[in-house]
């Protein structure tokens, strides 16, 4: 019972925490930026795939819980994914049992990976905001015109808002980037838990078929 459904709530509570963080960075303005004609648009795509992710990770974390649910107490289902694991541990010479262990390990490995994929394109999301602002700005710059106090303050906002545009999005890719890796190092965690108990309760049955053998 002491795995029932923990993971599950330290994901609930650390997203609960930082919603609530960037709900009073709202209601500051401190991100009003972020909601700018020039820059909501870019924002909303790396939104949208952190929010991909975030919903991604949840799945995943409420799978890892159930598995190891499912290992205490007492045997898992016969048709869980737990119980599909332990069968693949179950031979018996040294060589096959080492294999099995590697392809459950790889296997858990690539269920998760995903996640840190996802976190990681937020930061590439986000520097490709920053060219795209960059080259606003500097497609506002015309040496020819520069003289022309007229055109001065067009070419100074044009400046101003591609710099915006640059900084708001790498702000905006690099703090979700953040967020969501945190959350994936708590998959990780879990699933590092989950192959630990997997070998453990695999180990235990195979005590008790000895014990039992020679009773």
């Amino acid at each position: 019972m002491y795995y029932r459904y923990l993971l599950v709530v330290r994901f609930i509570l650390l997203n609960a925490v930082a919603f609530s963080l960037l709900f009073a960075a709202y209601l500051q303005g401190w991100i009003d930026g972020v909601f700018a004609d020039t820059t909501l648009e870019l924002s909303l795509v790396i939104f949208a795939v952190f929010a991909y992710g975030l919903v991604l990770c949840a799945i995943k974390i409420w799978r890892t819980s159930a598995d190891l649910n499912h290992l205490s107490p007492g045997p898992p289902p016969a048709d869980s994914p737990v119980a599909r694991a332990l069968a693949r541990l179950r031979p018996t010479q040294s060589d096959a049992g080492i294999d099995s262990f590697a392809a459950l390990r790889l296997d858990l490995s690539h269920r998760i990976a995903i996640v840190r994929h996802i976190a990681n394109s937020l930061v590439f999301l986000g520097l490709i905001g920053t060219v795209i602002g960059f080259i606003i700005a500097l497609s506002g710059v015309n040496p020819e015109t520069s003289g022309d106090a007229d055109n001065v303050a067009k070419m100074v906002a044009t400046l101003i808002g591609g710099m915006s545009v640059a900084l708001y999005t790498t702000l905006v890719g690099a703090i979700l980037h953040v967020w969501l890796i945190v959350n994936h190092r708590m998959l990780v965690s879990g699933t590092v838990a989950l192959l630990r108990d997997i070998v453990a309760a695999r180990a235990s049955a195979r005590t008790s078929e000895r014990d039992a053998a020679r009773g």
